[in-house]
């Protein structure tokens, strides 16, 4: 019993650890994106930037418990659920560098729209490995998905 909750304790704080780096690396690699995303031609509909960091943060946490969620399960679809968790959270991570620090739009546009893709088998796995762990990542397809058309708006005001 002892085992099991410092096995679970240990995949909550590895949820949190990689969600946090990949936090921590967006963050670094977008340490003028205030600023740029002022700078760049937007949608009406654009929200401002200083909402990205608390929409962000509450993402995150979410995502962190959710994945720990499924690492408790004992579903068959616990590892296919976990693996597209993985290739989600790279796609994730790989966005904001493409989009500010290297201004590759088109690129983070094509980043993005897999990672759509890639959140939405996470969230069909998830929910059959724990159905409040797919839940808990709703909101996240929702603002990715919104992300989507807002990078796309961007790209084509700015082309």
């Amino acid at each position: 019993m002892a085992e099991s909750r410092n096995a679970d304790r240990a995949a909550l704080v590895v949820s949190l650890v990689a969600v946090g780096a990949v936090a921590v690396i967006g963050g670094l690699s977008s340490a003028n994106a205030g600023a740029e995303y002022q700078l760049l031609e937007q949608p009406s509909w654009a929200p401002p930037s200083w909402l990205f960091g608390p929409v962000w943060t509450v993402l995150y946490i979410s995502m962190a418990v959710a994945a720990w969620l499924v690492w408790r399960s004992n579903s068959p679809h616990r590892l296919p659920g976990l693996a597209a968790y993985g290739i989600q959270l790279v796609l994730n991570l790989a966005w904001t560098p493409l989009f500010f620090a290297l201004a590759l739009r088109l690129a983070a546009l094509v980043d993005i729209v897999v990672l759509d893709v890639a959140l939405v088998v996470t969230i069909a796995l998830f929910i059959r490995a724990s159905r409040t762990a797919g839940l808990l990542l709703v909101p996240y397809l929702g603002w990715v998905l919104f992300a989507s058309a807002l990078n796309y708006s961007i790209w084509s005001l700015n082309a």
